[in-house]
């Protein structure tokens, strides 16, 4: 009797409190009385603090929404994903590539041939005079330039095994400028210069070591400083004049090089890391030019300078030396991580810090002398609320501008006329991942049967609340690189027992399904904390039961979870998600080198043809090209079915329909126009534009 009270009761507690926390928080017009600041004051809501304000050092998606605010990259990417210059105004991307001439091989028709030989059969080849195929053709057309390079001596020390000192003596060497980049070139080269011209076993002559290495350790160090060939792209970047930090300091090349620098001094500890190591020199050329040297192929190569670029007056050797000295610590153990600028930062983006309270909120001032026009907004606030239902209350009351509807809001909110909605495909899937070591995964019979056996529309519509989209693949399926042919597998419980039957599965007595004495059984596994996981483990394991599979269910903490189970390869078949960037570059998710415990590869795909394609992708500038590749990885995959591919979720938020852009006309008059989500989903695309009104105006783009 006193529990049912105690559920009769505790409602009305909620009620009430949900009441008393609506009305403690002032209304919109209550806010604007007498205050017209609020009109331009931008105030959204985050469960979680910042960590660092520092593009180079954070790793959250918090620090990186104000480090959006603060800071400026290069470029960045348009509504339909294309990119576009932003500190930079343009660019150009070329390539140099080098080969140590093979005095030893025999060219084709020639015979043995020495440098000034090879060179002038190049250019004779450059110029149309030898008949060749169209692929090399095409790679001839491109080069602008031959030069022969002398030979040349150096001595290193490296950590190889042990302290190693290496000398390293190239040939002659033949440097080829090509006016793109193309993967291809050695290989279409050996159409007129023979297979063996570019034998990369000769690159260990060109080295010695003391003391001498192991012949594995060898050959790796000659091929990283004494290699046959070498391809090396060439971003030349044109930064805009005027660009200024908000302490008033022009931006320069100076500074894009600094920011190089800092993320891969070791000091850092950047996460950045990876994005660069492929870079082999930043240079600046000039205060407004900047050219960026790669040591290989590596398409991603542009995306990443999209970073924000940092102030080299500020955090140069000298300024950390003497920030050290003023607090009191030691200069040789001081770096950017330690500085006092990721408490207070400075940037060349739209809004100037102002202050921030931890764990309540951090506030910026619009940039009055933004280099594309000072924002609407003066001012942008951003609390923490790490309760969502507070957000909402605060949401409806004014107090926070945007709102990020949870799924079983979405109809209702969508439909109130007092906001605007936004709707879009997350950057991510969910996925049914199979341990292809362990039986009866290695079939793709066996895969592709229990992916039709689930019903995964239901698991949209009953889970996600209908916010959800089917998915076949592992690229964004927002961008071009994914492969709209491909059809997600049906729901065909029937079809499925086919497949297993064909695979040697056969229902038993008991109903079971077995084979050689052996039921099928095996273990699904999600981590906690997940509620849509573990609602679509319940499902996928009452699907797989019901044709006859004994499943069993278990749900671990999230670091038991990765590192015992995940990262030890220690799961039958795992519910997990992906959060994908707009880049296609899949080699440490697909690529079979990365299968071995704590890499991506976990479920322990392997594909000669999409090992292939993966490398053709990340190492591909041409962009009609990479699709290609990736629509074919993307047929692969689907054919073998590594994964169940079961839904990508769609996301909904909603502002005041208040909040319009605001632009103006050709006689200088100020004109509204409706907020539109980019290609993308993305909102707050021209938020440098947005303004709120006392009341929803007339809209330019709707009559």
């Amino acid at each position: 009797m006193i529990v049912k009270r105690i559920l009769l009761v505790a409602p009305l507690v909620l009620t009430a409190f949900l009441m008393q926390s609506y009305f403690w928080v002032p209304t919109y017009e209550e806010q604007t009385k007498g205050n017209p600041a609020r009109l331009t004051d931008y105030i959204t809501a985050s469960i979680g603090d910042a960590g660092v304000i520092n593009p180079i050092l954070s790793a959250d998606s918090a620090s990186s929404q104000i480090e959006s605010m603060i800071f400026e990259g290069l470029i960045d990417r348009d509504e339909q994903l294309r990119f576009r210059g932003r500190i930079a105004k343009s660019w150009e991307i070329h390539e140099e590539a080098y080969f140590c001439v093979n005095e030893e091989a025999d060219v084709p028709g020639i015979g043995r041939t020495g440098p000034g030989d090879i060179v002038r059969f190049l250019e004779r080849a450059v110029r149309g005079e030898t008949s060749v195929g169209a692929r090399l053709r095409a790679t001839l057309d491109a080069v602008e330039s031959i030069v022969l390079i002398d030979p040349s001596e150096s001595e290193l020390n490296i950590d190889i095994d042990g302290p190693t000192r290496v000398k390293v003596s190239l040939p002659h060497r033949v440097k080829l400028v090509l006016s793109r980049v193309d993967q291809d070139l050695f290989k279409n080269l050996e159409e007129i210069m023979g297979a063996e011209y570019f034998n990369e076993a000769r690159s260990e002559r060109f080295i010695a070591t003391e003391p001498s290495l192991l012949p594995q350790s060898r050959g790796a160090v000659a091929a990283i400083h004494a290699p046959v060939y070498e391809h090396n792209p060439v971003i030349t970047f044109h930064l805009r004049e005027g660009v200024r930090f908000h302490d008033g300091h022009p931006l320069t090349a100076e500074d894009v090089r600094f920011t190089y620098e800092a993320i891969i001094n070791p000091k850092s500890l950047s996460p950045r890391v990876p994005d660069y190591e492929p870079v082999k020199a930043v240079e600046a050329v000039d205060p407004l030019t900047v050219r960026v040297v790669y040591k290989r192929l590596y398409s991603p190569a542009l995306g990443t300078w999209a970073m924000g670029i940092l102030p080299e007056h500020l955090l140069n050797d000298k300024a950390l030396e003497q920030e050290a000295l003023r607090r009191g610590r030691d200069p040789a153990k001081f770096g950017i991580r330690q500085s006092e600028f990721n408490r207070r930062p400075v940037g060349s983006g739209p809004f100037v810090f102002e202050e921030w309270r931890s764990d309540q909120f951090i506030s910026l001032a619009a940039f009055e002398n933004y280099w594309e026009g000072a924002p609407n907004y003066k001012r942008y606030l951003f609390r923490i609320i790490p309760d969502i239902l507070t957000q909402e209350m605060e949401f409806y009351a004014g107090t926070v501008d945007s709102y990020g509807v949870q799924p079983h809001q979405v109809e209702r909110l969508g439909a109130d006329k007092r906001y605007q909605s936004f709707s879009g495909t997350a950057f991510g899937y969910t996925y049914i991942g199979y341990n292809m070591r362990r039986s009866p995964f290695e079939d793709a019979r066996v895969r592709r049967a229990l992916g039709m056996a689930i019903d995964v529309d239901k698991i949209i519509e009953f889970v996600l609340y209908g916010q959800g989209e089917r998915i076949t693949g592992p690229f964004v399926k927002q961008t071009d690189y994914y492969n709209t042919s491909i059809k997600p597998l049906s729901y065909d419980p029937e079809g499925a027992l086919k497949l297993l039957s064909d695979a040697g599965w056969q229902r038993g007595k008991d109903g079971r399904l077995e084979k050689d004495g052996k039921k099928l059984q095996f273990t699904l596994i999600t981590n906690s904390g997940n509620d849509l996981r573990k609602a679509a483990l319940a499902v996928a394991q009452d699907a797989w039961k019901r044709i006859g599979v004994d499943v069993r269910t278990d749900v671990v903490e999230w670091s038991v979870f990765i590192q015992e189970r995940i990262n030890k390869l220690d799961f039958d078949a795992v519910i997990l998600g992906w959060q994908m960037g707009i880049e296609p570059d899949l080699y440490q998710i697909w690529h079979s080198s990365q299968v071995d415990a704590n890499r991506l590869n976990f479920v322990g795909f392997k594909n000669s043809e999409a090992d292939d394609l993966i490398v053709r992708i990340r190492q591909e500038y041409d962009h009609s090209k990479q699709v290609e590749y990736c629509r074919r990885l993307h047929e692969i995959i689907a054919e073998e079915q590594p994964y169940t591919f079961l839904y990508v979720g769609r996301w909904t938020a909603v502002l005041d329909r208040r909040i319009v852009i605001k632009g103006k006309d050709s006689r200088g008059n100020a004109v509204y126009r409706k907020i539109r989500p980019t290609k993308t989903g993305n909102y707050t695309f021209h938020f440098n534009k947005w303004i709120k009104l006392n009341e929803a105006p007339v809209l330019l783009d709707e009559g």
